[in-house]
C-alpha cells in the first residue's frame, strides 16, 4: 500500500484536562505553598474556637440548664386500675390463662402479665385484640 495516495489522517484531537480544585483540595498545604510561590493572595482567617471543643459545650450548658430547671415530671401513662381488673375478670369467666390468652391475639404472655400488673403501656390495638377474644368491652362505658 505504500505509495498509493496521500496519507490524511480525519481524527479530531481530544484534549483532556484536570478538574479544577475542589474546597477542600484548595485547603490542602500543597495547593497554599504553590500559590505562596505562585505569588497569588492567599486569605488566612483564624477560627475562635480552634482547636477546643467550645462550640459542642456551648450549646449543651444552655440545654443543661434548662433541663435542671424544669421541674415538671414526665412518665408515660400506666394501664388503670379498671382496665387491670376487667381484663383479669374477663379472662377468668372465660376460663383462660394469660399464656393461653397471649396466644390467641398473637402476644407474648409477658404482655398480658404486664397489662394485668399495671406496668404496661397502653395499646390501643392491644386493647381492641384483648376486647375482641375476651368478647367483652375493656375501655369506655360498660
Amino acid at each position: 500500500m505504500a505509495g498509493v495516495g496521500p496519507i490524511s489522517q480525519d481524527w479530531e484531537p481530544v484534549v483532556i484536562r484536570k478538574k479544577a480544585p475542589n474546597a477542600a483540595a484548595k485547603k490542602d498545604e500543597k495547593a497554599v505553598n504553590a500559590a505562596r510561590r505562585a505569588g497569588a493572595d492567599i486569605e488566612t482567617i483564624k477560627k475562635s474556637t480552634a482547636g477546643t471543643n467550645k462550640a459542642a459545650s456551648s450549646s449543651t450548658s444552655l440545654n443543661t440548664r434548662k433541663l435542671d430547671e424544669e421541674t415538671e415530671n414526665l412518665a408515660h401513662g400506666r394501664v388503670p386500675t379498671e382496665l387491670r381488673k376487667a381484663i383479669m375478670q374477663a379472662r377468668t369467666e372465660k376460663k383462660l390463662t394469660q399464656s393461653q390468652l397471649a396466644q390467641l391475639i398473637n402476644e407474648k404472655p409477658q404482655v398480658i402479665q404486664e397489662y394485668e400488673c399495671g406496668k404496661a403501656i397502653p395499646n390501643q390495638q392491644i386493647i381492641t385484640k384483648l376486647e375482641r377474644a375476651l368478647g367483652a368491652k375493656l375501655r369506655g362505658k360498660k
